[in-house]
C-alpha cells in the first residue's frame, strides 16, 4: 500500500489558495531538503486540477539548471483529480476524473512507495476527511490574510505533531499523522 504526504502553504489563519503571497518571504534552502526529503520515495504525484493548470505551464519547461526539482515534477507520473478536464497538458499526466474516495482508496491499495501532494488543498481536505491522507506537511508563513479558502473550513480535524522546523524566513514546518 502506498503512503499518501501533501505539503502545503499556508499562513497563520489557514489560508492555503493561491500561494503568491508567499514570494514576499522567500524560499530558505532548508525549505528546498526538506521539500526533497518528503518528495523521495515518491514515484507518483496527485493533483487536483486547479493546481495541476497551475503547475504545468511553470514547470514542464523547467529543467535541473533551472530547478534541482524539475526532473522529479517533469519525469513522474502525474494523476489530476477533478471533475473537468484540464486546460493544460504536462507529460506523463493520466487524469482521475471526480474525487471519489473508494476509488482513491483502490488506488492506494495498488501502488507501494509513495504518492506526492503539492497545494491541492480541497483535494487534500477530502483526503484527510475519508482517512486516506497518511502524512500532512504543513508550511506555516508569519502572516494572517484574514481572507480567503481555508484548509480547515469546515471540519475538525484531530492530528498529531510528528516533527517541526523553523526556518530563517519565519517560516514554520509542521509535520502531522492522523491522531490514533
Amino acid at each position: 500500500m502506498a503512503t499518501i504526504r501533501a505539503h502545503e502553504f499556508i499562513s497563520l489563519d489557514g489560508v492555503f489558495e493561491s500561494p503568491s503571497w508567499t514570494a514576499e518571504f522567500g524560499f530558505d534552502p532548508a525549505m528546498g531538503e526538506t521539500l526533497a526529503a518528503i518528495t523521495g520515495g515518491s514515484d507518483t504525484i496527485l493533483l487536483g486540477r486547479t493546481t495541476y493548470e497551475m503547475f504545468a505551464p511553470g514547470w514542464r519547461d523547467r529543467t535541473v539548471e533551472d530547478d534541482p526539482g524539475a526532473p522529479f515534477f517533469n519525469e513522474t507520473e502525474k494523476i489530476v483529480v477533478g471533475a473537468q478536464e484540464p486546460s493544460e497538458e504536462w507529460a506523463h499526466t493520466t487524469l482521475f476524473g471526480a474525487y471519489d474516495a473508494d476509488r482513491l482508496r483502490e488506488l492506494k491499495d495498488a501502488r507501494d512507495g509513495g504518492i506526492y501532494i503539492s497545494g491541492s488543498g480541497r483535494l487534500v481536505r477530502g483526503l484527510i476527511a475519508d482517512g486516506l491522507l497518511d502524512e500532512l506537511h504543513l508550511f506555516v508563513y508569519p502572516v494572517a490574510l484574514g481572507a480567503g479558502e481555508r484548509l480547515f473550513a469546515d471540519q475538525r480535524t484531530r492530528l498529531t505533531l510528528t516533527a517541526t522546523d523553523v526556518y530563517d524566513n519565519g517560516v514554520v514546518h509542521h509535520c502531522f499523522r492522523p491522531a490514533g
